[in-house]
């Protein structure tokens, strides 16, 4: 039995802030509920228990019921002190725990832990009675002296690494180490690892090799870090998703004439979804005109009586230099592009809030950095990425989901009309892009950047 521990019992002292860190939201939702959705959603984590400032056991107790955490079985009062907070998660579990059962301790100002480190963590535990996380020091690292101006010594950094959570143990191995730790007067310790190698010397602790986004939020100078690692992060529907679930779905694309939208309603249609397309060509539907993309979405509202998803997959790209391209062409990429996306979504609005439905847009490769030759295209998809994050956050409350899809180079259309014909084996095939948009879709996760790779 493997039980995650989430220590979220920080107040932020070193940010300055009038909530706990853990509290602060980013890309839609609290640090605290990242961290949690990561364990919760792994398949060989079996339980979870929060450990939390006293101030906050209700704020806590709240997100366990709003995001669903039904292996959340226990939030529990923390201590002032790190190790007290630990020591509390293995006090609860005493006596009702079997000689198989894990604790796995987490920060829960670490919410880009990645599936990988859990599962190799895990594994760890099947072979060693502790595990910690860590990665090698980039940096020369200096012992000072006992006057803390001077250098004492400059290990070698060979054998350095900088510790990160989780910290795994078997359980009868952690509560054997905090036993004897509390009966020492002069116990001083950071982490659990600490606790375990000072107290139970002989007890090997195995090193998983962690990651440099697996970053702690503890300085104001993280803050930014984990802002531009949340845009850039990159989530995945379930491969296992059953298409069926889209019988009786009603799903209306904008853009939905060519490429990735029409194969998205080709896919759907096949399953049972009742599917409508518009577009400038297909239905003389202009998202850039507010009352064009409300008059679509009524209509099929008036039909169907319902609309679950909503994708707009309609965008402009013109391969030019900026100062070739002519006024009017810049406003039609900007209308389009933003705009229209602006105006796709807050049209959607009252349908999917009924329906507790997606909207699903589409970024690019290039919203990562501004590129050459199409910099309105790379800015405005740039936009969208920071668009979805901060709806997904605003109507969270109001059960929507919205996400975002970012396929690599794909044959569409358009892209044969900017860069001509390319090699098949470089492209993603619009059947794919539209595969993994369904699967989205049909994911309960909001926020998100989908990453489609070749």
């Amino acid at each position: 039995m493997n039980i995650a521990v989430i220590l979220a019992g920080g107040v932020g002292s070193r940010l300055g802030l009038d909530k706990p860190k853990q509290f602060m939201k980013m890309a839609g939702k609290t640090i605290l509920e990242h961290t949690v959705d990561v364990f919760h959603k792994h398949e060989n984590i079996d339980e979870i228990v929060i450990v939390i400032n006293a101030a906050y056991l209700h704020d806590a107790e709240e997100m366990v019921l709003q995001n669903h955490w039904n292996k959340v079985k226990k939030v529990l009062n923390g201590g002032s002190e790190r190790y007290e907070s630990s020591l509390v998660a293995i006090n609860a579990y005493k006596n009702i725990v079997g000689e198989d059962t894990n604790l796995i301790f987490h920060d829960a100002v670490r919410p880009m832990v990645s599936k990988r480190i859990i599962d190799e963590t895990i594994a760890a535990l099947g072979k060693y009675d502790a595990v910690d996380v860590a990665i090698p020091s980039a940096d020369t690292i200096i012992k000072l002296d006992e006057t803390k101006q001077f250098i004492s010594e400059i290990p070698n950094r060979e054998f350095l690494n900088r510790g990160q959570t989780p910290q795994a143990f078997k359980y009868k191995t952690i509560s054997e180490a905090y036993k004897i730790a509390l009966s020492d007067p002069k116990m001083k310790t950071t982490d659990d690892c600490g606790i375990v190698k000072k107290y139970l010397p002989q007890t090997q602790i195995y090193v998983v090799k962690g990651e440099e986004q697996n970053v702690k939020l503890t300085y104001p100078e993280d803050i930014y870090v984990l802002e531009k690692l949340f845009q850039i992060k990159c989530a995945q529907p379930d491969i296992g998703i059953d298409y069926s679930e889209l019988k009786g779905k009603v799903m209306v694309v904008f853009g939905g004439n060519s490429g990735i939208g029409l194969d998205m309603i080709k896919i759907a249609n096949e399953y049972g979804a009742k599917c409508y397309a518009f577009s400038r060509s297909l239905t003389n539907t202009d998202i850039s005109n507010m009352e064009n993309v409300q008059q679509a979405l009524n209509g099929v509202y008036e039909k169907e009586q319902r609309v679950d998803y909503v994708v707009n997959s309609a965008a402009i790209l013109n391969k030019e230099p900026i100062m070739h391209l002519r006024e009017s062409t810049m406003g039609k990429i900007i209308d389009i592009n933003y705009k229209g996306m602006v105006n796709v979504t807050v049209a959607a609005y009252e349908y999917v809030k009924e329906s507790k439905g997606q909207i699903l847009h589409f970024t690019s490769s290039s919203y990562t950095r501004g590129r050459a030759n199409y910099a309105l295209y790379s800015s405005t998809k740039s936009a969208v990425v920071n668009f979805v994050q901060a709806i997904a956050e605003e109507w969270q409350k109001d059960g929507i989901r919205i996400n975002c899809i970012n396929p690599q180079r794909t044959k569409t259309p358009m892209r044969t009309s900017n860069f001509g014909i390319e090699p098949e084996h470089t492209l993603l095939k619009s059947e794919e892009v539209a595969e993994i948009s369904l699967k989205t879709l049909l994911s309960d996760f909001s926020g998100e950047v989908v990453d489609i790779k070749l």
